[in-house]
């Protein structure tokens, strides 16, 4: 086994310095790869907030969600400086509280995923500094709990069936198509890692609000949607031409 980790240290660190002296041998950025992009997306939870206060919950924070998420893209290479990839990412942030002997939580998510297009503005050399969209659909969700914390298998389908509920659940659910415009700036270590930085804002469109069990939510105040700010980093695994 130490033979091999050797042996495999000296391979990556060949291809490592491999990387590093090779020449530039495309006239426009070329090649693709898959990694790991964390996020902080900054919705609105204002309209949240106002009916926790009222419950005497603490406030969700507003500070934003931390994400995490995989992407990738390709060069495709007929057409000079544009790639096309994919995206998905999820999160979410939750309060708390005991009252009266029942566990009292909200847990606010967002989640989705699309195609991505961008564009590497040509006279940038050595990095990739690109802007483009990514089209796509999300879902933001809002659960709300109410419990004394004591289950049982029995108890669950003798509450089910009678007209005393000891429990509260409820799922609250905006399912919405998305266009995103964004800015990266990608910066390769070598021909083979790559490190990402990039800023978009999430526009949600035609959104659908359901409950439970796709039961149609009415009455939800209007400046309740996923639009969001957010800024993301990265580390993508693949082969990397500027």
């Amino acid at each position: 086994m130490s033979k091999f980790l050797v042996v495999l240290l000296v391979f990556l660190s060949s291809l490592a310095l491999f990387g590093q002296q090779q020449k530039k041998y495309f006239d426009a950025p070329f090649g693709g790869g898959v990694g790991y992009v964390p996020a902080w997306y900054i919705p609105n939870i204002d309209p949240v907030n106002s009916k926790i206060n009222a419950i005497g919950i603490p406030d969700l924070s507003t500070s934003g969600i931390y994400s995490s998420g995989i992407a990738g893209f390709i060069y495709i290479g007929f057409v000079k400086y544009l790639r096309v990839g994919g995206m998905g990412f999820g999160g979410s942030v939750s309060t708390s509280k005991l009252i009266d002997g029942m566990n009292k939580e909200i847990i606010y998510s967002l989640s989705g995923g699309g195609i991505s297009i961008e564009y590497t503005l040509p006279f940038v050399k050595d990095i990739g500094v690109s802007v483009g969209a990514v089209i796509g659909s999300g879902t933001m969700k809002i659960e709300l709990f109410n419990n004394s914390g004591d289950f049982s298998w029995n108890g669950s389908w003798e509450e089910y069936n009678s007209e005393n509920h000891d429990s509260f659940r409820r799922s609250l659910e905006n399912n919405y198509w998305m266009i995103t415009p964004t800015a990266n700036l990608d910066i390769p270590l070598n021909r083979f890692i790559l490190l990402r930085l990039g800023a978009g804002y999430q526009i949600a469109i035609i959104e659908d609000w359901t409950s439970d069990n796709d039961r149609a939510l009415n009455d939800v105040p209007s400046d309740l949607n996923a639009n969001s700010f957010f800024v993301q980093s990265g580390i993508y695994i693949g082969f990397f031409s500027f």
